[in-house]
């Protein structure tokens, strides 16, 4: 495979859920001929197979961030589970299951109903104590139109001094971790897309963003040595995980909201990610997180990946530009 028309090709032979993204984001396709192609996430491919296997009281594997029966012992021989109703919905919103869809609104209505964080008996779309979780949950619920005003404003509220968010602060931690920003950073932006934000919350998500500004988006402030070397580790599905990749989509997906402007500092981070282009066009999974998952959306680590090919384009596309 060589050449961007056989990399565009290669893409749109794919599952709905990549093809609209081609056409919106990589092929300037007018909307309704993206829309009716995104449409088709709830009735074919990928996104039909996840909406097939919820339970009937429209959770994921009988839980909402667990799955019913998990035992701990399992997270440290396999994995995190990846199978509960967050996950599941963080993945339909990145499918881009159209919120306005018969299937979306049961969804939301019945685990609004349903379901009970696992910290302590939480209504789902409320959130709980952790700050990675509910900026996953703001996320899912601004996009899907559920009233997720009071967790955008809590989040805001939580900032650390250094600008960011860590899900370690109710146990004292005073530093903000590269994980827990990029969960809220998304959820701040999707609540602004949905609503407009407010003054607090476009206020928290300009300063979380400058803390990973000022990090070059995977440095340590301290040294400017890579903060860890799993963020210059190319993957997808993220789930609640960092790297750089994730770091840039969300300045791109900001800009294209805003209008912002590039800004100078993502300049090494768009550097590391050319030089990670294979010679036929396509960026390769460097690795997948253990744990179990309802189906794999790859070919594993080490071959060229859709999804991440996809990210990668469109924010060179939109740096280029």
């Amino acid at each position: 495979m060589t050449g961007g028309d056989s990399v565009l090709d290669w893409l749109l032979d794919a599952d709905p859920a990549i093809r609209w993204q081609v056409m919106r984001d990589l092929l300037d396709a007018p909307q309704p001929q993206w829309s009716a192609e995104r449409a088709a996430v709830e009735t074919s491919g990928w996104g039909a197979r996840l909406l097939g296997l919820a339970d009937e009281d429209g959770q994921w594997a009988g839980g909402a961030f667990a799955p019913r029966g998990f035992e701990p012992q399992e997270w440290h021989e396999v994995g995190q589970p990846w199978t509960a109703t967050s996950f599941t919905l963080q993945q339909l919103r990145e499918f881009g299951l159209d919120p306005g869809s018969e299937s979306a609104a049961r969804t939301v209505a019945l685990v609004g109903t349903h379901s009970r964080w696992d910290h302590d008996g939480q209504p789902y779309w409320e959130g709980e104590v952790e700050e990675c979780i509910n900026g996953r949950t703001l996320a899912d619920g601004a996009y899907f139109g559920v009233d997720v005003s009071p967790l955008a404003e809590r989040l805001s509220g939580e900032r650390l001094a250094d600008g960011g968010w860590n899900c370690s602060r109710q146990y004292g931690s005073l530093r903000s971790s590269f994980h827990s920003t990029i969960n809220v950073l998304e959820g701040l932006l999707e609540f602004e897309r949905a609503t407009g934000g407010t003054p607090q919350t476009r206020s928290a998500r300009a300063s979380g963003e400058e803390y990973l500004l000022a990090r070059g988006l995977f440095r340590r402030l301290s040294t400017g040595e890579p903060a860890d070397e799993q963020f210059l580790s190319l993957m997808y599905p993220h789930r609640w995980h960092y790297d750089v990749l994730r770091g840039l989509d969300h300045f791109r997906a900001a800009a294209a909201l805003t209008g912002a402007t590039r800004d100078p500092r993502l300049g090494d981070a768009v550097a590391y990610l050319r030089s990670r282009r294979l010679p036929d066009g396509t960026w390769p999974l460097d690795s997948r997180l253990r744990g179990r998952v309802w189906f794999d959306l790859d070919d594993g680590p080490g071959k060229p990946s859709r999804w991440v090919t996809l990210r990668a384009m469109r924010v060179l596309a939109w740096w280029d530009r």
